[in-house]
């Protein structure tokens, strides 16, 4: 074998460890700045783990009110397709105002056979949910829907995934 061709290697018993870079030793050797953030305190974030979180208001996703409406819409299945209509990616939007609640939706195909029942189960369905007082359902075709709208769940439960 030729001596170029040779990779050699070197055996050793220990490395000494790259030094830590230190905030301290960035502070120290940094020349004065004239900018405020050079006079922050070195605890500025002193207490933000002691802040408790904000409330969702009932409307807000997160909210009481609208997950319940989201739970509502999980309840109900295409009746072609075993999958509910909020995973099949049939709502486009859910804006809740102090209990009047709007559904923005579509429908596999405007063709559809359920057309003309699925919006009224929807309004009945987030009627129902504590806090609602009314219920309002768009039905709309523009974006049309296409599969890709699906969650992962849906396309894992069609085996499209």
């Amino acid at each position: 074998m030729n001596e170029e061709t040779k990779i050699r290697t070197e055996e050793v018993s220990a490395v000494a460890p790259a030094p830590r870079a230190r905030v301290e030793d960035a502070l120290d050797d940094a020349p004065p700045a004239a900018d405020a953030a050079a006079d922050r305190p070195r605890d500025y974030l002193d207490g933000f783990l002691a802040q408790k979180p904000v409330p969702q208001g009932a409307g807000e996703p997160g909210g009481e009110i609208y997950e319940g409406v989201i739970a509502a819409l999980k309840e109900i299945y295409d009746p072609e397709i075993p999958v509910n209509i909020y995973d099949l990616g049939l709502i486009y939007g859910v804006d809740v105002d102090a209990g009047h609640v709007v559904v923005t939706m579509t429908l596999t195909t405007p063709h559809c056979p359920v057309a003309e029942s699925m919006p009224g189960e929807v309004e009945l369905r987030v009627g129902s949910v504590p806090g609602v007082g009314v219920a309002e359902v768009n039905l709309v075709w523009d974006p049309p829907w296409d599969p890709q709208k699906m969650s992962d769940e849906a396309k894992l439960e069609l085996g499209m995934l």
